[in-house]
């Protein structure tokens, strides 16, 4: 198994990306740490590991709060014996469909703030309890909008922008002590947006679109023809994650179906 013995923080643990990390973590053989601010979706994917014969743990914990995070690694650290991979999934509270013109200062800025500072502190808390033993891996998720400009998808952009800039800037700081620091680059995700169907964002198409015109207009935007699914994800975080991908840093791993060309 890929990661036999491994200890994986995973925050956002009950969403869809952060769930669907875990349950293919757990598999693999890690004891997988469950983190976010919903009991209830915590609790479901730690039940559905446990049956599959993993084991999970919950905390409710605010990937904001400073304090918090740092006392949970620690405790995580301190009963497990170690933490080996740290994986931030959490949401950032994006709105889509406005032009900038129209958006108040504070919509555009939420999604940049949270995603910087969430990634900040997770990754802090790891790296810190990681150097005791030189070696470690911390992950995180951005997506197309990273690369491309887009109208209508306010703070998005620049937040995964943001995200691997700091990435890279940790990678280089934490390569010397062994730490590794690396994430998924993806398209946008149908089985991970909320609510079947229903009207999607224009995202400056000029209206408003169906779920299935919005997937199929998402595809369109891609060489294969497809898009990144919650087990494309699932599945390359653990090979990111795992020994195999030892000489990986300051990278993303790039499953945007050729919708953003390697640079």
């Amino acid at each position: 198994m890929l990661l036999e013995n491994k200890n994986a923080v995973i925050y956002g643990g009950g969403g869809a990306i952060g769930g669907a990390v875990a349950r293919v973590f757990a598999g693999e053989g890690a004891r997988v740490f469950l983190a976010g601010r919903r009991q209830p979706a915590l609790q479901r994917v730690a039940d559905e590991i446990a049956h599959a014969g993993g084991t999970a743990e919950t905390a409710l914990i605010d990937a904001l709060d400073e304090r918090g995070v740092d006392e949970y690694v620690a405790g995580v650290a301190g009963r497990a014996g170690s933490i080996d991979i740290s994986f931030n999934a959490i949401s950032h509270g994006d709105v889509h469909g406005m032009p900038l013109l129209e958006m108040p200062y504070e919509e555009f800025e939420r999604p940049v703030s949270r995603a910087i500072r969430a990634n900040f502190l997770t990754t802090r808390a790891a790296a810190r309890q990681m150097a005791k033993s030189q070696s470690g891996v911390i992950m995180g998720i951005t997506a197309t909008t990273a690369r491309h400009a887009i109208p209508e998808v306010g703070g998005t952009g620049v937040a995964f922008d943001a995200i691997e800039s700091l990435f890279r800037q940790w990678a280089a700081e934490l390569g010397p002590l062994g730490i590794r620091v690396v994430w998924l680059h993806t398209t946008g995700i149908p089985e991970a947006f909320h609510g079947p169907g229903g009207q999607q964002p224009a995202y400056g198409t000029g209206r408003p679109m169906s779920g299935e015109e919005f997937v199929r207009w998402l595809k369109s935007k891609t060489m294969l023809g497809r898009l990144t699914t919650l087990a494309d994800v699932g599945q390359t975080a653990a090979f990111l994650a795992s020994d195999r991908a030892g000489a990986m840093t300051a990278t993303g791993v790039n499953l945007s179906g050729g919708s953003v060309p390697t640079r």
